[in-house]
């Protein structure tokens, strides 16, 4: 009989989870880039159990050089996703309405990192270089800086040659280029750890240069927006995604840690990961998750400003919400 009543009690108990797992609004992610510490508070909100308190089944799809994460949003693959403002802007020119629901990180994490040895110490000081710069998107920030300082970017003597970059520091390190685009917490310490002393190197960041534009903002399709129960679920995905950012400032080596537990590559160390929390928790800090209107219309000027070829032509319209954020801060 207590065999009996106890399968009854497991059977009763593993039903209750089911329907609680059945229950559970599933939200898809789709991430910019491949699992590292860039989203900790994502990965620290689903380990936390933040999401699951919200009521929310959680994917996260780590992104990777052949992953554009507006595509897979079109495709439905997701339902929101991490891109930069000048690329989803971009792309919402295009005809893909994107719309920015909240912007965890406040500051740019992005800089120009230059071999000291080839005589650059200003911006001005980059014609007739070679700059390895990032496309896929990436490329937006660089070409609006090389435009208000009026450099051209064709390889022409009183302009800057343009090498496409790949993922990785690769141009710095075989001097193909002057200046390599970095991250602050990424790159930069790949040249670093290469072997390449600080003393050596030439930074420009572009929050220092004026020229900086928004990263990591959570985007979603504005027709979803319709939908009240598709907004709802993006209220607690932001909720849960900002403590999980808090969480992740205040304890950056043990959100190192849960995102090397999630890590599925292998490729990344403790020592890479905790340096990168680090220094992205300098980029979310002051951030609640609302979007600042200064910090896009600075966004959007940089972009309009881009001589003969802006990377935007006119002003967005309905671009981003504040209705996601509102409701998720209450």
């Amino acid at each position: 009989m207590k065999t009996t009543i106890a399968s009854l009690l497991l059977a009763g108990a593993v039903s209750l989870m089911a329907m609680q797992a059945a229950a559970a609004d599933k939200v898809t992610l789709q991430l910019k880039w491949v699992t590292q510490a860039q989203f900790a508070g994502y990965y620290v909100a689903k380990d936390k159990g933040f999401y699951e308190e919200e009521g929310l089944d959680v994917e996260i799809k780590p992104g990777g050089p052949d992953i554009a994460p507006p595509q897979v949003l079109v495709g439905g693959g997701a339902d929101v996703i991490v891109d930069w403002m000048p690329s989803a802007l971009a792309t919402r020119e295009k005809g893909v309405p994107l719309v920015n629901i909240a912007q965890p990180f406040k500051s740019s994490g992005m800089m120009l990192t230059c071999l000291k040895e080839t005589g650059i110490t200003k911006p001005e000081d980059f014609k007739g270089k070679t700059l390895g710069v990032w496309f896929f998107g990436n490329e937006y920030p660089f070409l609006s800086w090389m435009a208000h300082l009026g450099i051209k970017t064709d390889g022409s003597p009183d302009g800057v040659t343009v090498l496409k970059q790949g993922f990785n520091v690769d141009p710095l390190l075989q001097k193909q280029a002057a200046c390599i685009s970095t991250m602050t917490y990424n790159e930069y310490w790949q040249v670093i750890d290469a072997g390449i002393k600080a003393e050596d190197l030439v930074t420009f960041k572009y929050e220092d240069e004026g020229v900086a534009t928004l990263e990591d903002g959570l985007y979603v399709l504005e027709d979803k927006l319709k939908d009240q129960a598709f907004k709802d679920k993006m209220v607690k995905f932001v909720r849960a995604s900002m403590k999980g950012w808090k969480w992740a400032e205040e304890n950056p080596d043990d959100a190192a840690g849960i995102v090397l537990d999630n890590d599925a590559s292998g490729a990344q160390t403790e020592k890479h990961q905790k340096r990168m929390m680090s220094e992205v928790a300098k980029l979310t800090a002051g951030s609640n998750g609302a979007l600042d209107e200064a910090d896009y219309k600075r966004t959007v000027a940089t972009l309009l400003g881009g001589g003969s070829d802006p990377v935007i032509t006119k002003e967005p319209e309905g671009a981003f919400t504040h209705e996601i954020t509102d409701a998720a801060l209450k």
